[in-house]
């Protein structure tokens, strides 16, 4: 099996994260390491973010990356050696710098139901499979 073992999920949306998990446990099952990153999307433009009060974007970040240790520490069972990373930015550009960054050996990752849009922009998921130099692991939501 794979010794480490990226899986890309949304902590706010449970019912994509089960099937990613549970084939990413399957692949750390015989003493893997999983990292767990969730991506927080930029705000764009500065525009936009001049809205915000000052400092809201390290106190987001702080605040996600809790809820990230906490989706790993109630999600993945004891045993398993995880580390979860959050991540700022482009969604697939994000899960791409950290599998480098990781030295992982494959990537975990969701995917739904494609819909007519996602033939014309291309759902994250697919521009991960484009973009990583790992082996990626595409799973269906």
């Amino acid at each position: 099996m794979a010794k480490k073992v990226l899986l890309a999920v949304d902590i706010n949306n449970e019912e994509t994260s089960k099937g990613p998990l549970e084939a990413a446990l399957d692949l750390v099952r015989d003493g893997g390491v999983l990292h767990v990153v969730s991506v927080v999307p930029e705000f764009g433009l500065p525009q936009v973010s001049g809205f915000f009060p000052e400092g809201y974007e390290k106190r987001m970040l702080a605040k996600f990356s809790e809820a990230l240790k906490a989706w790993v520490s109630t999600h993945v069972p004891d045993g398993v050696e995880a580390h979860p990373h959050v991540a700022h930015g482009t969604i697939y550009d994000q899960v791409v710098r950290a599998a480098d960054k990781l030295e992982v050996d494959v990537i975990v990752i969701g995917s739904h139901r494609p819909e007519l849009r996602d033939y014309l922009l291309g759902p994250n998921a697919a521009r991960v499979v484009r973009h990583a130099k790992q082996s990626v692991y595409v799973v269906r939501t």
